[in-house]
């Protein structure tokens, strides 16, 4: 095939330099006003094209053996997949059954659907082995109780963290340890507006019943995380976390009924801790 490619190139080539000698000599015969080299660049000219020809004959004449060669290979594959017999050659393994003319051949499975149902015995019986008989894989069932459990400890790691706490579902904290983180986040934040013990100073009285936005955790809670800007209170949501907000939250309601050395006077209305009248959904 190669030869036969090299072949067709070589008589290509011998016809485009006939008629490469053939122009020159022609134009070499006459006379000619041209400089003495003209005829040089001519023939360098001649020669490049030359060139470019024969490398474009072997580029394209290979590209044509690398087609076929595809072609073959595809052909090849097909005929080990499948191992189907040839059109010319079905009246081999025609049957002599004949059903109102239409015929039946002998033809074998093909290779690649009998590999595949070999490998779903093989996939069955690893399957048995591993999930039932060993018991080395877990069923649907475990994996399923499995991620709830782990879904469970996401769970209370959040509850723990706060991350799920808002106005809506804060709680009051009575423990000694959450009171006393209360106090600690207090007295580095809040003593400035509302003194130590809570009788208020640019803030309000945090021991009297008088609340101005509303008495209980909940509207505590919203206060401390949305703040009161218009009066000088910032929101601290941003520099305190959920459980930080209800452990200060939490501390502020034990500041009721307290003595504090200098009390401010009573702002705000009377707050009755019940939940019908809360007013955690009113405006600040």
């Amino acid at each position: 095939m190669i030869n036969n490619i090299f072949r067709e190139i070589k008589m290509k080539l011998i016809t485009i330099f006939f008629l490469f000698i053939t122009v020159n000599t022609a134009i070499a015969a006459g006379e000619s006003d041209f400089p003495p080299n003209y005829y040089d660049i001519i023939a360098l000219v001649l020669i490049a094209i030359v060139m470019i020809a024969f490398i474009g004959l072997i580029y394209f004449e290979s590209r044509k053996e690398v087609e076929k060669r595809k072609v073959s290979l595809i052909t090849k594959l097909d005929h080990i997949l499948n191992k189907s017999v040839p059109i010319e050659k079905e009246e081999e393994i025609l049957l002599d059954h004949d059903y109102d003319g239409i015929k039946e051949l002998d033809s074998r499975v093909p290779p690649w659907y009998t590999g595949l149902f070999y490998a779903t015995i093989i996939f069955a019986i690893i399957y048995l082995l591993n999930f039932h008989v060993f018991k080395t894989g877990k069923l649907m069932y475990a994996e399923y109780e499995e991620e709830m459990k782990i879904a469970s400890l996401k769970q209370t790691e959040l509850m723990n963290s706060g991350a799920l706490i808002t106005e809506k579902s804060v709680t009051q904290l009575t423990d000694e340890i959450s009171i006393l983180k209360g106090k600690e986040i207090y007295d580095a934040n809040c003593v400035a507006c509302h003194t130590a013990d809570g009788g208020g100073l640019v803030g309000p009285n945090l021991t009297d019943k008088y609340w101005i936005h509303g008495g209980g955790i909940k509207n505590i809670f919203k206060t401390i995380k949305y703040g009161v800007p218009s009066k000088g209170m910032i929101s601290w949501q941003t520099q305190l976390n959920p459980l930080q907000m209800q452990e200060v939250a939490s501390y502020v309601m034990t500041l009721e009924g307290t003595t504090p050395l200098a009390p401010k006077a009573p702002e705000g209305e009377v707050w009755i801790d019940d939940e019908s009248t809360s007013t955690v959904d009113d405006q600040i």
